[in-house]
């Protein structure tokens, strides 16, 4: 007896401490108590290093994947062999597909940009969820309209805006998705030839754009990785005309 009371404290007290970090995620947002606890108690945690891909396009979708903390890319093959970056994916939100049904298969791969920790719920089980708790199934619903919202919004940067507009965009929308340091510079974990493939540009572009703005002291550049200095300047750029063309 004893035994299993010390196994039961331990089992609460790893959900205490998934729910702690899960509960602020607009996923859960106006659930019940026992409705959160139900959902958290149906998944598993795993942690994936940096570079470490969750899943490959055409793999078949048996579980769906919510970070907790870490930043992950989604991309897609070209016909020509080219990788292209969909979307990058936060703390709070689903990696690649909600979808569950016979044959269906992951569009896209997954990698982790940086370490990660996520939570992990059995595909059919999520889906029974989401039967199951209706304000579930709305915040998930809520959560799809906010992909295809940026999807749209990125779409009409590339179509209408230059590449200047587009890259300090791309990268305000990434400084308001992840935590400053206490120093207030936020570290981008994205190579430059991601960040041109996440704004439809070339390498060389983005390199001159970032060397200038690494001039002005708005960012701070490394191989693999942009310091953000001042958000207030990467702002008033993604809003001003440009010359440069991509």
């Amino acid at each position: 007896m004893f035994a299993t009371e010390v196994i039961d404290r331990g089992h609460r007290s790893v959900l205490s401490n998934k729910m702690r970090e899960a509960s602020h995620f607009s996923l859960f947002a106006d659930l019940t108590p026992a409705e959160f606890e139900a959902i958290i108690s149906a998944a598993r945690e795993k942690r994936f290093t940096r570079r470490e891909t969750i899943f490959t396009e055409g793999d078949p979708v048996r579980q769906v994947t919510m970070l907790i903390s870490g930043f992950v890319k989604v991309t897609q093959m070209g016909v020509n062999g080219n990788e292209v970056i969909l979307r990058l994916n936060g703390a709070g939100e689903i990696v690649g597909s909600y979808r569950v049904c016979t044959n269906c298969n992951h569009c896209a791969t997954a990698q982790a940009v940086q370490p990660c920790v996520a939570l992990m719920w059995d595909a059919v089980t999520f889906e029974k969820l989401q039967a199951r708790i209706p304000t579930f199934r709305r915040n998930s619903v809520r959560a799809l309209e906010e992909r295809l919202q940026e999807m749209e919004q990125r779409f009409r940067e590339v179509s209408t805006e230059k590449v200047g507009s587009r890259l300090s965009s791309e990268l305000v929308r990434l400084s308001d998705r992840l935590r400053r340091s206490n120093e207030g510079i936020l570290e981008i974990t994205l190579s430059r030839a991601e960040l041109a493939q996440l704004t439809g540009t070339t390498l060389f572009t983005v390199s001159r754009l970032l060397c200038q703005w690494q001039n002005q002291g708005i960012v701070r550049i490394r191989r693999e990785s942009v310091f953000v200095q001042d958000f207030a300047a990467l702002a008033q750029l993604s809003q001003q005309p440009e010359r440069e063309s991509a």
